[in-house]
């Protein structure tokens, strides 16, 4: 019996020595394929690596460095596991498919990978962030003006770190523009109705030697003769800027600007009054005739600005709602972020006036 005993307690010692074996080089295996080093192994990794070498996280003022494993996989075990499994998708199409063996492969790739990162993140609320980084750790006073707004918008609209940071450690996917997406806008507004009475420019429209009037700008037709179309432009004039037209009072959503001749040929239609902030503003009409094309419906100009805010924006930082701002606040910051993109100036003013005339505190225009 006393046999028996010795020969079970030596099978449970020599399983549990095996597992510890197994366990620990398992484990081993585990963390040495987390390293960066591994990473690097595929030559297609070496483009990311670049890019990681130039961000802030492989180099900065704290000398706190965060290498691959930090940012793609999670600490808690399971996640590890999971995120251990997921990986090897890398290694099957890198060495099995193909599909990422070049560099060329790799950027023909990126978007969907790039896309399937931040769907993790996103997920799991962006635990490898906040392996370092905590909303309620953030020193918020000692940061920018604009850093100190996006964290307190984050926190009262319970973002999370990938919601804006997804250009953090690697180039962001090329999202392109459809080339054509313009010039078919142009096309569908050479065929608004002769009958249309309200119509609307897609770009800047000459308004005989009067002026200009800027994208959306809702015009009230009066006749249509051919591509001549007769139009009354309504809006309101700020004193000492009386160049231009804007919206509504106190709010400089610009409808167009005006010559000279433009000015004295305004219609005015009541006294100055002033704002809460004793700016004073009057209302106005301009009376003339226009022969460019132009829409007889603003969804189809929303449509092409909502793709530009996918093309230009959304590949760097969730989407921001046009409700967030408010009219007078979207032009500088549609300015600020466009100057980081290549963005033309006349597409920018499409995008700003889409969320300006979407924005928190519109009127029904």
């Amino acid at each position: 019996m006393a046999i028996k005993k010795t020969k079970i307690f030596i099978l449970i010692f020599i399983g549990i020595v095996l597992g510890i074996i197994g366990f620990s080089g398992g484990s081993y295996v585990l963390h040495k394929t987390s390293e960066t080093s591994f990473c690097l192994s595929c030559h297609t990794m070496q483009a990311p690596y670049d890019e990681y070498q130039a961000s802030i996280h492989f180099k900065n003022q704290k000398g706190i460095r965060a290498e691959c494993s930090d940012c793609h996989i999670p600490k808690a075990p399971l996640d590890f596991i999971i995120a251990k499994i997921k990986a090897g998708k890398d290694v099957y199409h890198q060495f099995i498919t193909g599909s990422i063996d070049t560099p060329e492969k790799f950027e023909e790739q990126r978007l969907a990978m790039a896309q399937t990162v931040w769907q993790q993140l996103k997920e799991n609320d962006s635990a490898t962030c906040r392996s370092c980084h905590q909303f309620d750790a953030m020193d918020l006073a000692a940061q920018s003006a604009d850093a100190q707004k996006m964290h307190n918008l984050a926190i009262k609209e319970q973002q999370t770190c990938i919601d804006c940071h997804k250009g953090i450690a690697h180039f962001p996917p090329e999202i392109k523009m459809d080339d054509k997406a313009l010039d078919e806008l142009m096309a569908l507004a050479k065929q608004t109705s002769a009958e249309a009475k309200e119509v609307y420019p897609v770009q800047p429209v000459k308004l005989g030697d009067f002026g200009t009037a800027y994208p959306a700008t809702a015009l009230q037709v009066l006749n249509t003769d051919g591509t001549q179309r007769e139009i009354v432009l309504s809006g309101v004039q700020m004193k000492g800027a009386e160049q231009v037209i804007y919206i509504e009072k106190g709010q400089r959503l610009i409808l167009a600007s005006l010559t000279e001749q433009g000015e004295k040929a305004l219609k005015i239609n009541g006294e100055f009054t002033k704002d809460e902030y004793d700016n004073q503003w009057r209302p106005v009409t301009l009376t003339v005739t226009i022969t460019e094309p132009v829409l007889s419906d603003r969804q189809p100009l929303w449509g092409y600005a909502e793709n530009l805010d996918n093309v230009y924006c959304s590949g760097c930082h969730a989407k921001i709602s046009s409700k967030h701002y408010t009219v007078n606040a979207w032009p500088a910051v549609a300015k600020g972020m466009g100057a980081r993109t290549d963005i033309t100036p006349q597409d920018l003013d499409i995008l700003t006036k889409y969320f300006q005339y979407n924005a928190k505190d519109i009127n029904s225009h």
